[in-house]
């Protein structure tokens, strides 16, 4: 900015005025409450509830412009109740391929079999281990959900340990297993929607697979077809979306497979991660379009919230317009 020395000091060569541009307003509530205009008023309210509107803007334009939308999230989305929200977009076909982690696996599971039940953060971690509690967060689950979850998940992995299938045929078979209709899994199988998980080892899941290993040493998992079939759905798709909750290998699964279309079309990041570290978890939109995941010209926003609090919002505020 150039500088005039007056005087009083240095005054502005130049002021640009800057109204034409969208102008600072939250929801007023005086006003008879509409919900509509509430999830509207995000856009203009500044920081991170802007970006929340955008989130909604671009998933809105995902879903209008027919593009393949890509969900992955880390397995705490499941354990909250984000289970709800992913399971309804499931059910519904308003997304097309899942990407999650081991953890998303078998807690989707375990919570079709027994609850998960709320707790506290402060919780004492001596005392719950003693009582055969475990936390995430402020989530209590006990450790007779994993019992039940092994005497379901033995005769399965008996049944399908005599032929190498990748992850996402073998949770496409789970997903006929498992009956209730609150299952991430019931309706990915259902509506043919493919969930891949990369890392399906890293977890209880990948424990009872060592366990049926020692079994059965011909068991096998293959974890290169599952790269075949994504990088496929995503050369035979006319545009694509991802939507990204969290970090980790679920992102970059997503992220990684739209380098072989030259980027995707539209992204929206919501996750507490920063760059400073360098880490991809953490790591912006615009680093992404460095690396071809997504294209220079992308609609892409990245919400800096706790996906228990801005994912909720952000599908109100699209499901409400299509209901509108």
């Amino acid at each position: 900015m150039q500088m005039q020395q007056t005087k009083n000091g240095y005054i502005p060569v130049e002021n640009i005025n800057l109204d034409h541009l969208p102008h600072i307003k939250g929801y007023d509530f005086n006003k008879k409450f509409s919900f509509e205009r509430f999830m509207k008023s995000f856009s203009t309210t500044g920081f991170q509830a802007t970006n929340l509107g955008k989130a909604i803007e671009t998933i809105k334009a995902m879903i209008r412009e027919k593009a393949t939308i890509f969900l992955a999230f880390t397995s705490n989305m499941v354990t909250s109740g984000n289970r709800e929200i992913i399971r309804y977009l499931v059910e519904h076909k308003l997304v097309h391929a899942i990407i999650t982690t081991a953890g998303g696996i078998e807690e989707d599971v375990i919570k079709s079999l027994k609850p998960f039940v709320l707790g506290s953060f402060d919780a004492d971690g001596k005392y719950l281990f003693e009582k055969g509690v475990n936390r995430t967060g402020n989530i209590f689950v006990t450790n007779d959900r994993y019992t039940y979850f092994e005497k379901f998940m033995n005769p399965f992995l008996k049944k399908i340990s005599n032929k190498a299938l990748c992850a996402s045929e073998i949770l496409n078979l789970l997903g006929k297993e498992v009956k209730e209709k609150d299952s991430v899994l019931h309706w990915a199988t259902k509506n043919n929607i493919p969930v891949f998980c990369p890392a399906l080892t890293d977890g209880a899941f990948g424990d009872l697979l060592f366990f049926e290993k020692q079994r059965n040493k011909k068991f096998q998992v293959d974890i290169v077809e599952d790269m075949n079939k994504i990088v496929n759905i995503c050369l035979h798709a006319k545009k694509t979306g991802v939507i990204i909750l969290g970090g980790g290998t679920a992102k970059h699964y997503a992220l990684n497979a739209q380098i072989f279309r030259d980027g995707t079309d539209y992204a929206v990041y919501i996750n507490t991660g920063a760059e400073f570290d360098g880490s991809d978890s953490g790591a912006s939109t615009d680093e992404a379009v460095t690396w071809g995941k997504i294209k220079p010209d992308a609609v892409q926003v990245k919400v800096s919230c706790d996906a228990t609090i801005a994912f909720p919002l952000v599908m109100a505020g699209v499901l409400s317009s299509k209901r509108s």
